[in-house]
């Protein structure tokens, strides 16, 4: 088994003496692990830090078992954000995100690009945050766990839209979500729509919503909690005041 594909690294851990097992996300294969000859030198560590952008050639001989690699380093990468340590934990936590949602070996397109828009976003301090939000939820849809936020799910009224059912993904309007409000998720306005204004509080509540469903409907059914990266960029949003 041969393929060359787009890649971005999500994860790299040491394998013998020069070695390293390297977790990939493919463009058009989805999430791959393989053999890295040379992968813990340091010359090739920098490439391997999670949310580089490669070149991957791979080649097993048979398809159950896990292959070899020979990556190929795309722009700068991570390198390029060295001195913005807030946004090197953004990618580290979409990474290991992206790393405990996706299954091995299934083809996800759609998650591919969303973190190929994320990472295209990092360089944006003011707005990666909220690109942040749209990334996992774009991850949840391409999963088959979308949320539903075209029309009211009691009313099927499309305006006023400001909660979201931590039950079904659905969106509920003020009126109608007025005697459940405690029970609901809030739902910021620039998840409805790219010309939503954000205001403070936003980020805060859009993360919480993919939050609650990653952990509902993909987490939990694994028996993982939420990654560590992802609970430690959101304590250090919130200290900074950015949620």
């Amino acid at each position: 088994m041969e393929f060359e594909d787009d890649a971005f690294v999500l994860a790299a851990r040491a394998h013998g003496e020069a070695g390293a097992i390297v977790e990939l996300l493919t463009a058009r294969h989805g999430r791959y692990a393989a053999h890295v000859a040379g992968g813990a030198s340091r010359k090739m560590k920098p490439f391997l830090q999670p949310g580089a952008q490669v070149l991957v050639r791979y080649r097993a001989r048979v398809s159950e078992q896990l292959g070899s690699a020979m990556l190929e380093p795309v722009g700068e990468g991570p390198s390029a954000l060295f001195d913005d340590a807030l946004a090197l934990a953004g990618i580290a936590a979409a990474a290991a995100v992206a790393a405990g949602a996706l299954p091995e070996r299934e083809p996800h397109p759609g998650a591919y690009l969303a973190f190929e828009a994320l990472a295209a976003a990092f360089a944006i301090p003011d707005i990666w945050p909220a690109v942040f939000v749209r990334f996992e939820a774009g991850l949840l849809q391409d999963l088959g766990f979308g949320l539903d936020l075209s029309k009211c799910a009691a009313t099927g009224s499309t305006d006023d839209l400001i909660y979201v059912s931590p039950r079904t993904g659905r969106a509920v309007s003020r009126d109608a979500g007025e005697p459940y409000k405690d029970r609901l998720l809030a739902l910021p306005p620039f998840m409805l729509s790219a010309q939503g204004r954000l205001m403070p509080g936003d980020v805060g509540a859009g993360l919480d919503i993919t939050g609650h469903f990653l952990e509902a409907f993909i987490f939990n059914p694994l028996n993982r909690p939420l990654p560590p990266a992802r609970v430690w960029l959101l304590e250090r949003l919130r200290e900074m005041g950015r949620l």
